[in-house]
């Protein structure tokens, strides 16, 4: 079998079409809030919110109603428990997460549980059924992932500098609270649009997994975004390979690919850095060593970035 006839087989089959198709739409989604939630440090965050939608899901299963409606109550019930946990109490805001974050996840169990095909439902819930999507789901996904793309272009701007200095962010106008919770909704959008085709629990592999990776290889948040959904269709593509050959589950298949591809590229990274540094002292690199952060460029400003993004526009 020659190479291209490898890399092409597995997609002559209709299921593993609709499995690539509902993964890239998937990917794209994950890839591009997941650079916004790696900027502003938010990834706990993230996967708090993944499990959030848990419950949501396991009662329309149980009630018999649509998934996504489901999903999105339980992502407003999410994001509003925090909010009450910030405001009534002095427990900082990762108390709140973390209560929550396991909160909603023991419920969706509680709830999946008093299904008659418990564990199947369960199943399909935490861990996806990517070979099982069908037409309709991939429609579906692609509505979301449109609305995505969309809020993404027009919130650039404001999620730009709120990334940076939600300080500046309120001189400027840019009315912060109002760019935090639309970035809320982003990630509630992306993670109910893609839970089908990955799951709840392995959509964060595609969340972060491609972000943090872009991150260590970009100077820009425009090539960052770039980056990070190059890295997420790929992981489409490769864990899909990988699933069909090797016969692993799918959705596990494609989130796992851009967390091991982040660290073999950290650690090409560091390779790199030790022979220039080893060159420089040996007194055959005649220009400034690189910093031992992350390439990503600082902020502008060179003021301290609370939320620990490096990336400039």
């Amino acid at each position: 079998m020659d190479l291209i006839t490898w890399l092409t087989e597995p997609f002559t089959l209709g299921f593993q079409q609709r499995a690539l198709w509902g993964g890239m739409i998937a990917a794209l989604m994950c890839s591009i809030v997941g650079v916004w939630l790696v900027l502003r440090g938010m990834s706990f965050f993230g996967d708090a919110f993944v499990h959030g939608v848990v419950p949501g899901l396991a009662a329309a299963v149980l009630f018999d109603f649509s998934p996504y409606l489901g999903a999105g109550i339980a992502a407003l019930v999410m994001v509003a428990g925090m909010e009450l946990i910030y405001r009534s109490t002095s427990l900082k805001e990762d108390t709140s997460i973390g209560l929550l974050f396991v909160g909603m996840m023991a419920l969706g169990v509680v709830i999946i549980s008093k299904a008659d095909s418990y564990t199947g439902s369960l199943t399909s819930i935490l861990f996806g059924d990517a070979l099982g999507v069908s037409w309709d789901d991939i429609a579906i996904q692609a509505v979301f992932a449109g609305i995505v793309v969309v809020l993404s272009l027009l919130l650039y701007r404001p999620l730009m500098v709120l990334s940076f200095s939600p300080a500046k962010s309120q001189s400027l106008g840019m009315r912060p609270q109002f760019t935090h919770w639309m970035l809320l909704m982003l990630i509630a959008t992306a993670v109910i649009g893609s839970y089908q085709a990955v799951g709840t629990l392995l959509v964060f592999g595609l969340l972060v997994g491609p972000a943090a990776t872009a991150a260590l290889v970009s100077r820009t948040v425009p090539i960052m975004i770039a980056v990070s959904v190059a890295i997420g269709l790929l992981a489409v593509w490769v864990g899909l390979l990988i699933s069909f050959y090797a016969g692993t589950a799918a959705s596990a298949s494609m989130s796992l690919v851009p967390v091991v591809l982040f660290f073999v590229v950290l650690a090409v990274r560091e390779v790199v850095r030790l022979v220039r540094r080893r060159r420089f002292s040996n007194g055959a690199g005649g220009r400034r060593l690189l910093s031992d952060r992350s390439p990503v460029a600082q902020p502008v400003d060179q003021r301290e970035n609370p939320t620990h993004g490096e990336v400039v526009s």
